[in-house]
């Protein structure tokens, strides 16, 4: 399998079986290795008690796609650290788009930065998630 293959084959398992990630109606854009870009259109019950969507609704997203970008290479990745800036508004039927990319990679650490837009490209919070790299790998044979 070469590298895009492997990363599409786990991300496909990992979101089969990711209840949270279904229910936020996450729709994956781009898998590559190192990199995923996910969206989600916001619905009312996200919304907080000022009508404006909930933090961890946009700290779920950005850390889906951190989980997604940092197995792509097909180790399995957990996450161990991870930070979020909040700097935009969000309300009801928007679509925020979260792109996760790789700031550095080693055999057992990944950095990675994730950035939150809406529609309109104004960028709502930005991520900051560290990964340990296990010596699992998810599909024997890589």
């Amino acid at each position: 399998m070469n590298p895009e293959e492997t990363a599409r084959k786990v991300v496909d398992t990992m979101f089969e079986n990711d209840w949270f990630s279904q229910w936020l109606g996450i729709e994956r854009m781009e898998v590559l290795p190192g990199r995923s870009v996910l969206r989600i259109v916001i619905r009312k019950e996200m919304l907080n008690g000022f009508g404006i969507l909930h933090g961890g609704i946009t700290f779920s997203l950005a850390d889906s796609a951190l989980a997604f970008a940092s197995n792509s290479h097909g180790k399995k990745s957990v996450s161990i650290e991870a930070s979020m800036s909040y700097i935009g508004q969000v309300m009801e039927g928007d679509i925020l788009t979260a792109t996760a990319e790789e700031a550095s990679l080693t055999n057992k650490i990944g950095i990675y930065n994730i950035t939150v837009t809406k529609e309109d490209k104004t960028v709502v919070a930005l991520f900051k998630g560290t990964v340990y790299r296990t010596d699992k790998l998810w599909f024997y044979g890589e």
